[in-house]
């Protein structure tokens, strides 16, 4: 009786680290569909049939890069077309700033206490990035004909409270992940709008190749370049050193 006692009182930690890993990745996967479902709720008063082919014409400039970063959000101009990027932006000036100012920099030293107060420093940069890039998208769509179908300050209101509103809830949603899903929240955004954009990518390569615009062996070699860096990254991103410690 004691021996089988022991058996299930030894196998209780294992199921409750499997229980906690499903949970983990239930929450991760959840998370990753409200992220995709926002990717595709559109913000009113823009003609989408103009705006697309404003992104079709500068796909491969700016524009384009931005929206691989948000999951082809911006080109929809959606809820979330500003991303994570303020964010991401906030913090690289926060890290810089506690170099340079020396009431960060104690700051920082001061352990979680003072990390909490950086982060609540990150997130007021962030609504300020956020609302400073949301004004500038406003007023460069209002400067497009017959892209916003009732151009004016109500329009750019509630363009600026949407992007907003949507960035600061990707940084809430990242945060969330990094506490009670797997891996980095904010990194994990970021990797599912770049691989959503994926698809499309592949399809027109493959059309690219059906209509001889481009050969098999150019397609061949493009996989094999993007295979090639990406297990450069994650060798170097995972490689380490061991140092042996008398």
């Amino acid at each position: 009786m004691a021996l089988g006692s022991s058996n299930v009182s030894s196998l209780t930690p294992s199921g409750n680290k499997y229980g906690d890993l499903r949970r983990r990745l239930i929450f991760l996967v959840l998370a990753l569909v409200v992220f995709r479902i926002g990717a595709h709720i559109p913000v009113p008063g823009i003609d989408p049939d103009q705006l697309s082919k404003l992104f079709s014409e500068q796909k491969d400039g700016i524009l384009g890069m931005f929206n691989l970063f948000s999951g082809g959000a911006l080109s929809r101009f959606t809820v979330f077309a500003l991303g994570i990027m303020p964010y991401i932006s906030a913090s690289i000036i926060m890290q810089l700033m506690t170099i340079v100012i020396p009431s960060l920099e104690a700051m920082k030293k001061e352990g979680q206490a003072g990390q909490r107060k950086i982060t609540q420093y990150t997130r007021y940069a962030t609504v300020f990035l956020a609302t400073f890039q949301a004004i500038g998208i406003s007023v460069a769509l209002e400067s497009q004909p017959g892209l916003v179908v009732d151009p004016g300050l109500m329009f750019q209101f509630n363009t600026v409270v949407t992007l907003v509103t949507g960035t600061m809830f990707l940084m809430w949603l990242g945060e969330q992940i990094t506490e009670r899903g797997l891996g980095n929240g904010i990194s994990i955004i970021i990797f599912a709008g770049i691989v959503s954009g994926l698809p499309s990518a592949l399809a027109s390569l493959l059309e690219l190749v059906r209509t001889g615009s481009m050969s098999i062996l150019s397609a061949i070699f493009i996989v094999l370049i993007v295979i090639a860096v990406t297990y450069f990254v994650v060798f170097v991103e995972r490689g380490q050193r061991r140092i042996l410690v008398n």
